[in-house]
C-alpha cells in the first residue's frame, strides 16, 4: 500500500515552523478571543497553505482559496473593503489559476514541487506598471465604499497584487511581496484590534504569516539553487 502521508516531505524544522504556528495563534484564540471562530479557521487554514507553498506543493493554493473566503468574510465584518475585494475579486482568482499552473509545471515529474522560474526585466517592469493601474484603480474604489484606513488598504491591494502575480509565474519573490504584504496586513490589524480586541486572532494570523512566508522565500531560493544543479548536471552527462 503507498505511502500518502502529505508531510513526508518535510524536513523537521517544517514540521517544527508549522506546529509552533498552529499552537501559537490557537493560544491567542484562546487567551483574547474564544468567540471568532471563523478568524481561528481562517488562520489555521492560510498558515498550512503557507507551509505547503514554502515546499513548492500546489495544494498551496487549493489552501489558499479556502483562506481567501474566509478571510473575505472578516475583512467585510470590519468594513475592509479593499480586503474583501483584493482577496476574493484577485488573490482567489489568482491562486486558482496559480493551482493549475503549478500542477501543468511540475518539477521532474514530482507533482509535490513546482518547477521554479525565473521572470526578465521586461516583465518585472509590466508587472509594476500594472500594479500601479490597479492601486490607482483600487483607491478611488475603497474611498467609494469609505473604506477603514484608506492608505494601508490600498498599499494592501498593491502588494498583493505583486505577490498573486509572481505567485502565478512561479518566481521565488512571490514570497518576498506576501511577506511585504503581511506587514501591511500587520498594521491594518492592530489598527482594528485597537477598537475590537477579538480581532487580535487576525493581528496574530498574520504576524505568523510573516514568519512564514520569510521561510518560503528563502526556501525557494535553496529549490531553484537545487534544480539549476540538476538541469544543469543532466545536460552535462548528455554530452
Amino acid at each position: 500500500m503507498k505511502n500518502h502521508n502529505i508531510f513526508k516531505d518535510f524536513t523537521r524544522t517544517e514540521l517544527l515552523l508549522l506546529v509552533l504556528s498552529l499552537l501559537t495563534i490557537i493560544a491567542v484564540f484562546c487567551i483574547f478571543d474564544r468567540t471568532n471562530y471563523l478568524a481561528l479557521a481562517a488562520s489555521l487554514t492560510g498558515v498550512i497553505s503557507l507551509i505547503f507553498n514554502a515546499k513548492g506543493n500546489p495544494l498551496g493554493q487549493l489552501l489558499m482559496l479556502i483562506f481567501c473566503v474566509l478571510y473575505g468574510i472578516i475583512s467585510l465584518s470590519y468594513a475592509y473593503y479593499g480586503e474583501m475585494i483584493t482577496y476574493l475579486g484577485m488573490t482567489a482568482p489568482m491562486a486558482f489559476i496559480s493551482l493549475i499552473t503549478w500542477l501543468k509545471h511540475p518539477y521532474n515529474g514530482k507533482k509535490s514541487e513546482v518547477q521554479i522560474n525565473s521572470i526578465h526585466k521586461k516583465e518585472i517592469f509590466v508587472m509594476f506598471l500594472l500594479a500601479a493601474i490597479v492601486t490607482v484603480v483600487f483607491y478611488f474604489i475603497l474611498k467609494a465604499f469609505n473604506t477603514n484606513n484608506i492608505i494601508p488598504s490600498t498599499i494592501s491591494v498593491t502588494t498583493s497584487f505583486v505577490a498573486a502575480y509572481l505567485t502565478y509565474r512561479r518566481s521565488p519573490y512571490f514570497a518576498l511581496a506576501y511577506a511585504l504584504n503581511d506587514i501591511v496586513l500587520i498594521i491594518l490589524w492592530t489598527l482594528a484590534s485597537i477598537e475590537n480586541l477579538s480581532y487580535l486572532s487576525v493581528l496574530c494570523c498574520f504576524s505568523v504569516f510573516l514568519i512564514n512566508d520569510l521561510y518560503a522565500f528563502f526556501n525557494w531560493l535553496r529549490m531553484q539553487k537545487r534544480q539549476t544543479a540538476d538541469t544543469t548536471a543532466k545536460k552535462v552527462n548528455k554530452l
